[in-house]
């Protein structure tokens, strides 16, 4: 398992290759934005037609990262799923996927614009999760400390000496982390977006995913 630590709020904390963020000292996994469901909300609304494995990829990722850390809790920070019909579509199969990986373990579905309401696949549903001195919500707050959230799917992009690199990313300051977006089919806001550059403050840097997670200054 690779990643990067950084402390936020005292807490320390890892930004783990995958997307995901890793809090050791509570056993805490942390996810944003799966969006389960897209390619089926997708075609329903008639739009177009994607390859319908996106669930199942990723679940094989969060199993991977549930398997590395063996985290006591999961805090699925909002948009697990990309509309709340997508939840009852959700094939059986997929239903039993979910409820094997929260099994044993705590598992918190925290509100988010796409998924407003209670999701009915076990675990507890909450607007927002305190856990001092962190507090998990969906999308950020101007104005607080020690937050995470997602919502925004950041993505950085940078020259290196051969190529321009795009990614997903972590965003991150004294007093926030954004996390990127973990589900397969997901775009992404580019850091150097005023909803971003607003949000972070000068100083923030960003980790970009990937197999080996790379620590920038924030674009912007």
């Amino acid at each position: 398992m690779t990643g990067l630590p950084f402390t936020l709020a005292g807490a320390q904390l890892t930004a783990l290759g995958s997307g995901a963020l890793w809090w050791e000292e509570r056993s805490i996994l942390c996810v944003s934005d799966l969006h389960l469901g897209k390619s089926e909300r997708m075609a329903r609304r008639g739009g177009t037609t994607l390859p319908p494995y996106e669930t199942q990829d990723t679940l094989i990722r969060l199993e991977n990262d549930l398997q590395h850390t063996n985290a006591g809790t999961v805090i699925c920070l909002g948009d697990s799923f990309d509309d709340m019909a997508a939840v009852g579509a959700l094939p059986e199969e997929d239903r039993l996927w979910i409820s094997r990986l929260q099994a044993g373990r705590r598992w918190v579905w925290i509100e988010g614009n796409h998924d407003p309401g209670p999701i009915g696949l076990g675990g507890s549903h909450l607007a927002e999760l305190p856990l001092p001195p962190l507090t998990f919500r969906h999308i950020a707050k101007p104005g607080k400390s020690g937050e995470i959230s997602g919502h925004y799917h950041p993505k950085v992009k940078v020259q290196t000496r051969l190529r321009t690199v795009s990614r997903p990313a972590f965003l991150f300051d004294s007093d926030r982390v954004i996390l990127p977006a973990y589900g397969t089919y997901t775009g992404g806001l580019r850091s150097t977006d005023a909803a971003l550059k607003g949000l972070m403050r000068k100083e923030a840097r960003a980790i970009m995913t990937g197999q080996t997670p790379r620590l920038v200054a924030m674009p912007r």
